[in-house]
């Protein structure tokens, strides 16, 4: 019909009809295609419409039988367990507690696969056996095809990325950025010099609260000094405190303590908390962190030297990363600093090695989260936060930043830390001599052996060196025999080169998303950026040929950044008060507690980044404020109106932490070894020190202050427990503080106690004193001030009653009585 149509034409001259039939032709090619296109799109129509009615059929025949079997039971309309249903396509889509159950067109990201193949021996569905192969390769083809489903075609796929709401996150307060508030103008009766009295006396006179009066000056010198060196004063120190007549006497006792050697190994100690240090991996394979003691030195010369805190940052977070030029020694100690990213405990012997390094990055996370952010960020690495703007994608783009940092040499088991060397000039120079003489005495070895060969007479048929050798002359046979001693002795007096845990940069990659947590089931690839609720939608390229650890130390330490230095200056005031303004320190998130004093809270963080983020300075600013010098009595009237003491109109009594009462008890009997820094522990390095034999290879019988005491996770020394010393498996930024009888048994009991008291006996006998000034000294020494007259009375009773029924009849041991009973009181072992 239409050719007809189209060569019907009518008569016309011969190049017209030409030009027509050309025409005409054309029209004809073009109308071809056009019913052709048309025909194949109705066929493919077609066959688009036959093959989904076969996915659905195949769903029908094959999913949905599988499905109402093995999960309707547990996951449809009557129960949803972990409130998952398997019922419905949407249900399906959307999941349950554990995220969603399919990702279309994704087998190995999709948690129903997952749960089926018994790849995870935490989700393992059905329960009560494996499917089918038969039956987990329908699965796989029915997610791989699309997920058809007769539901298909009413289903709405949301973007994961649509699940946080960042905009209402960020009017949280702790993400809101720092705006100076203005210091309140107080009545001329009550004006202060101290900004942070300012901000303290606006609340009480808000709340009608009169604060206490300063405290005694003993108490205020006890205080500052446990404080600042975590050791009591001497009689000596009180006695020139007192003296010290002057406006400035404690402010030259502050300056004083803050330039001894000493505070760095108290302060030291307080971010060995936040570090989650210890010198044993602790989980299954609990071997010796041998070089873990650089970084625990590190951090107290750090402190000592007054590092700013936005460097000390820095060198702990990409300390291999900063250009420290020709300056051997600076790149050693940055290096050291990375051990921060080393310390957390490790399953050195799992099986599944892509598990452990990503277990390994989400404890990295946590401890960078919890203590420099004040943020849950682990929370988010099985799904979205919960409570907090942090996303599921949030977690991968930052574990892509440390899934590119080296932290293991190995992954074979027993799997291996990484280690490099941090040799000075000297340590290079001993070595090189070293090589020098194995060198030389290889040689002379050789080249007696040739010289001993070129005597004998030809050799007949083939012989082996050794029966070379019993040819030679006894004389030469000696001499040899001498010198490959010589030499074996050379060797095994290698000097050893210092070695510290420290990271590199490792294959820069990015991480994907790991549904539910788990490596078996992966998800999109996010690029490594920062967290969107502080970064905002900036998403900075990282380096390609580097892990970002730089950028993001970069990123964190900005001063625009809101967290980082409120969390510091929250964890100071702790520190010195007893709670933070912020009372969850390492929780600053929506499930925290927001500020009693969140202005006072934001003026001190910009205080402390316009002063350099010296921590020493903020000491200053906090110490000489009159809050930090109040009384710690306690007041009926006032407790009525503030039980918590929220508003600070008192200093809160606090027990010593376990450190603290050990040191003290080792300073005030004379035996305490004030030597700094070192190795103590006796372990070898990446050795067991506390195997699944029972073998015990730690030891704690030193003198030393206890920053140096070897941390061993699962075995840790018993002084230690008693006293609330925190899980070292993860940071702390707060200890707890119980009362318990095994402390009281301790105390009356252990033979450290007795060791102590015996040790302070024997020196006040020593001293030559009257027995009520040895009773003085004994008060001074230990409480920081004088025996009432009634306590004297009572001392020299007990004294006398003690000797008098003891077999002994000695008056050491009335002495060691007396002693103890002091150092064992309330009085000594709490900060008033």
């Amino acid at each position: 019909m239409v050719w007809r149509h189209i060569l019907i034409v009518a008569p016309v001259e011969a190049g017209q009809l030409q030009r027509d039939l050309v025409f005409q032709a054309s029209l004809l090619v073009v109308i071809t295609c056009l019913l052709c296109t048309l025909a194949k799109a109705d066929d493919q129509a077609t066959t688009s419409e036959q093959s989904n009615v076969d996915d659905v059929r195949f769903f029908e025949s094959k999913i949905r039988p599988l499905l109402a079997s093995h999960c309707y039971e547990c996951h449809s309309e009557e129960t949803q367990e972990g409130e998952l249903r398997l019922d419905t396509l949407v249900a399906m889509l959307k999941g349950g507690k554990a995220g969603p159950a399919i990702i279309v067109g994704k087998p190995k990201s999709s948690l129903i696969l997952t749960a089926v193949s018994y790849q995870d021996s935490d989700l393992r569905m059905p329960p009560d056996g494996k499917l089918s192969d038969r039956q987990i390769a329908d699965l796989t083809r029915w997610v791989d095809m699309g997920t058809p489903h007769p539901d298909a075609g009413t289903v709405i796929i949301k973007p994961l990325s649509s699940t946080v709401d960042y905009e209402s996150g960020r009017k949280h307060w702790a993400f809101q950025p720092l705006v100076e508030p203005i210091v309140p103008q107080l009545e001329q009766s009550t004006k202060t010099t101290n900004p942070i009295d300012a901000f303290i006396l606006e609340e009480l006179l808000r709340n009608g609260i009169a604060p206490l009066d300063r405290v005694d000056k003993r108490s205020l010198l006890r205080r500052a000094t446990f404080d600042l060196i975590g050791l009591p004063p001497t009689p000596e120190e009180i006695k020139a405190f007192l003296a010290d007549e002057s406006e400035t006497a404690f402010e030259h006792v502050v300056d004083r303590l803050l330039d001894s050697p000493h505070y760095g190994e108290r302060w030291g100690r307080h971010w060995l908390d936040v570090a989650r240090y210890a010198d044993s991996n602790g989980s299954d394979e609990n071997a010796a962190f041998g070089n873990a003691w650089r970084y625990r030195d590190y951090v107290v010369q750090a402190f000592n030297a007054d590092l700013p805190y936005n460097q000390f940052l820095m060198e702990q977070l990409a300390g291999d990363l900063l250009d420290s030029g020709p300056d051997t020694a600076l790149k050693n100690q940055r290096l050291i600093a990375t051990g921060y990213l080393m310390l957390g405990p490790k399953v050195l012997a799992e099986v599944d090695e892509q598990k452990m390094e990503m277990d390994i990055v989400d404890e990295q996370l946590d401890t960078i989260g919890q203590g420099l952010m004040g943020m849950t960020l682990g929370c988010a690495r099985c799904h979205t936060h919960k409570f907090d703007p942090i996303e599921h994608a949030d977690y991968y783009a930052l574990a892509g930043i440390f899934k590119s940092t080296r932290t293991m040499e190995s992954f074979k088991k027993v799997a291996r830390w990484n280690e490099v060397s941090v040799a000075e000039d000297d340590d290079l120079v001993r070595k090189a001599k070293h090589a020098q003489l194995v060198t030389e005495k290889t040689q002379q070895l050789q080249t007696l052996i040739t010289s001993a060969k070129g005597n004998l007479p030809p050799a007949t048929g083939e012989t082996v060196p050794q029966e070379i050798e019993k040819q030679f002359p006894e004389t030469t046979q000696s001499e040899l025999k001498e010198l490959r001693d010589q030499l074996k002795a050379l060797n095994d007096s290698a000097p050893e080169m210092p070695m510290a845990m420290a990271v590199a940069n490792g294959t820069i990659t990015d991480a994907a998303i790991h549904i539910r947590g788990s490596h078996l089931t992966l998800g999109e690839t996010i690029p490594r950026r920062f967290l969107r609720v502080l970064a905002g939608e900036d998403k900075s390229h990282l380096p390609g040929d580097s892990s970002g650890r730089l950028e993001f130390a970069q990123w964190l330490t900005n001063r625009n950044h809101p967290l980082t230095a409120r969390v510091m200056v929250n964890r100071i005031w702790r520190w010195h008060f007893g709670k933070g303004l912020v009372s969850t320190v390492d929780n600053f998130g929506l499930q925290g507690e927001v500020p009693t004093h969140p202005k006072l809270l934001d003026w001190l963080a910009l205080w402390f980044m316009e002063n350099d983020w010296s921590i020493k300075k903020m000491h200053r600013l906090m110490m000489l404020s009159e809050t930090y010098q109040r009384s710690s009595q306690f007041d009926a009237r006032l407790s009525e109106i503030d039980v918590d003491n929220r508003y600070y109109w008192r200093f809160d009594v606090r027990r010593l932490e376990a450190e603290a009462m050990r040191d003290a008890l080792l300073a005030v009997s004379g035996t305490l070894d004030r030597t700094m820094g070192g190795r103590l522990l006796e372990t070898p390095n990446r050795q067991l020190v506390f195997n699944h034999t029972s073998q015990d290879t730690s030891s704690y019988s030193i003198q030393r202050r206890s920053i140096y005491v070897p941390v061993i996770r699962n075995h840790l020394y018993d002084v230690f427990q008693l006293f609330d010393y925190p899980d070292a498996s993860m940071l702390s930024g707060s200890r707890n503080t119980s009362t318990i009888a095994p402390q009281a048994l301790f105390l009356m009991n252990s033979d450290f106690m007795f060791d102590v008291s015996t040790a302070m006996a024997e020196r006040l006998q020593a001293m030559e004193l009257t027995r009520e000034e040895c009773i003085a000294r004994l008060f001074e020494e230990a409480y920081g001030r004088l025996p009432t007259a009634t306590e004297t009375h009572q001392a020299i009773e007990f004294l006398m009653q003690f000797q008098a029924t003891d077999d002994r009849n000695d008056s050491k041991h009335a002495w060691q009585a007396l002693c103890q009973a002091i150092v064992s009181a309330s009085e000594f072992v709490y900060l008033r």
